[in-house]
């Protein structure tokens, strides 16, 4: 990055950097003022201006001074960074995806500088660009557990199964504590007597130095393992153990989620629908709704492998769009949950439309209909229908107890929190439940339902009722969804990779024994659990 400079500069450059690292802003603006003054066509200082301006949250002023800088040296990767950065701040996700495209192909002279890349690129699911990147940076620090790890995760969501245990393995070869890895490496497969991790895990568990979050991720990685090994008890045990955990160190509380369910279920009322309301009128969107692990990526990438459909993944804008206008349209950031359901109702529907389908929109959209597959969109499935009503809803449905079961024993990252407690799991799922019915009830015909187990004993009838009612033609390609190799980022990345298999339908009912108080609750709220 750095260009021959004369010693009055450099000294300059020098005192300007030394005072931002040691947050003394003053300083440092004065500095690189003066710098850029003096020496307008020496890069470093305009490079300096963009870290002031990120430092100071100042994107706009980011943008013109990366410019500069980019007038100087061109596709400068460490400036690239930071004009991404900006765009990121100002929410123009089109322009982030265009520089991330230039960034990807550029060389860079520090293990770092490819690690920032690979980081950004990931984030936007570009793991197969990010690959590149994660393997220069490895190249001149192998022994970095943390990098490794970064390249499996990669690896994992474009299908590269083998490579991503190459990798994990050369990352628990330097940590055998990371549970992160652990839990990775056992998911990638199905495990057997003869090829198993049970010995290393047990010893991970028995480590005196061991924390209690990892901890907390090597009882489910030997759950996992105990339960492809057909041993339903030792995996119950580890399960209820990790779970707990991680259930002890939250402040968590069900009945707040059951109150913003109820709050939801009294604002958008039959009352509501009955508003003259104009919502955009975009075709585009298929929402892909439920609860997690019920079979949402399955159909999500039966669907994208449709000529006129392309999946955005996992999307938390409409939810963002909702919050940030509803915030705006209080005049109070710090407005309660349940006061900004009440003000989403009265928000300009066409409006949020507009929003959301500018910031959801895929940058590589071929065809007529993008999926946004988040499955907690079914909170916000009323003001869907009414912002775009010729949008498609889609709900995945489970037999009650293999839904809550196939929870329960996933360990998500900082989501999900009444998953960790089978009785807050099923207080969470009565609320969906009655959710779901009221959206039925309120807006009738207008989300599909589609159940799990139908899906991967019919699988053909099944798509081909969902092709319908999307207005999409029949094409045999949706049967061959395993190939393809559009990347996934879900707990089912692996799983995806495989044709339809049924065999998992009715594997929670091996664990029907240490069932009885979740089902308890499912059946005083009149919930079927035959």
């Amino acid at each position: 990055m750095k260009s021959v400079m004369q010693p009055s500069a450099l000294r300059l450059y020098s005192l300007t950097k030394e005072a931002l690292s040691q947050n003394e802003i003053k300083q440092a603006i004065d500095g690189c003022r003066a710098l850029n003054t003096e020496f307008p066509m020496l890069f470093e200082g305009w490079w300096l201006a963009g870290c002031i301006h990120l430092h100071l949250n100042k994107p706009e002023a980011g943008l013109i001074s990366t410019s500069r800088a980019l007038s100087i040296k061109p596709n400068e990767p460490s400036v690239l960074i930071q004009r991404i950065e900006c765009l990121s701040l100002l929410g123009l996700q089109q322009d982030v995806l265009e520089h991330l495209q230039i960034l990807a192909i550029q060389e860079c002279d520090s293990a770092a500088l490819h690690e920032k890349i690979a980081i950004m690129l990931s984030a936007e699911h570009m793991h197969s660009e990010a690959i590149k990147h994660y393997i220069s940076a490895l190249a001149d620090e192998p022994n970095n557990s943390l990098l490794n790890y970064n390249l499996a995760a990669a690896y994992r969501f474009i299908g590269d199964i083998n490579k991503c245990e190459e990798s994990l393995n050369a990352c628990l070869a330097l940590n055998y504590l990371d549970a992160e890895a652990q839990g990775m490496r056992s998911s990638l497969r199905k495990q057997s007597i003869e090829h198993n991790h049970i010995t290393e895990l047990l010893k991970a568990y028995s480590d005196p130095d061991i924390e209690d979050k990892a901890k907390s991720g090597i009882c489910y990685a030997l759950s996992k393992e105990y339960d492809d090994l057909s041993e339903p008890d030792k995996s119950f045990g580890y399960l209820t153990t990790g779970a707990d955990i991680r259930r002890n160190a939250m402040s968590y509380d069900v009945s707040a989620d059951e109150k913003i369910i109820q709050q939801i279920t009294h604002t958008f009322n039959k009352a509501f629908f009955l508003k003259d309301l104009t919502g955009h009128d975009s075709v585009e969107p298929i929402f892909i709704i439920g609860l997690p692990r019920t079979g949402t990526t399955l159909l999500e990438r039966i669907l994208d492998s449709h000529s006129s459909v392309t999946s955005a993944g996992e999307l938390d804008t409409f939810g963002l769009e909702v919050m940030a206008l509803s915030s705006t349209q209080s005049g109070d950031s710090n407005s309660s949950a349940l006061d900004l359901i009440r003000l989403s109702s009265q928000l300009d529907v066409s409006k949020l439309g507009f929003h959301y389908l500018e910031k959801a929109r895929p940058m590589i959209f071929e065809g007529s209909h993008f999926i946004d597959k988040l499955p907690f969109n079914f909170l916000y499935a009323g003001l869907i229908h009414r912002a775009l009503p010729n949008a498609k809803i889609i709900n995945l449905t489970r037999h009650p107890l293999a839904a809550c079961w196939a929870i329960y024993k996933q360990q998500f990252r900082d989501i999900y929190p009444f998953s960790y407690n089978l009785t807050d799991l099923g207080r969470y799922y009565v609320s969906y439940h009655r959710l779901m019915r009221h959206w039925q009830s309120v807006m009738p015909g207008v989300i599909h339902s589609i159940a799990y187990e139908n899906l991967v004993t019919d699988t053909e009838l099944e798509v081909k009722k969902v092709l319908d009612f999307c207005g999409l033609n029949w094409e045999s390609g949706c049967l061959k969804f395993h190939e393809n190799k559009a990347p996934s980022t879900t707990a089912s990345a692996t799983q995806v990779r495989q044709p339809v298999y049924a065999q998992s339908v009715d594997r929670w009912r091996q664990y029907g024994k240490n069932l009885d108080e979740l089902s308890t609750i499912l059946i005083k709220a009149g919930i079927d659990v035959s």
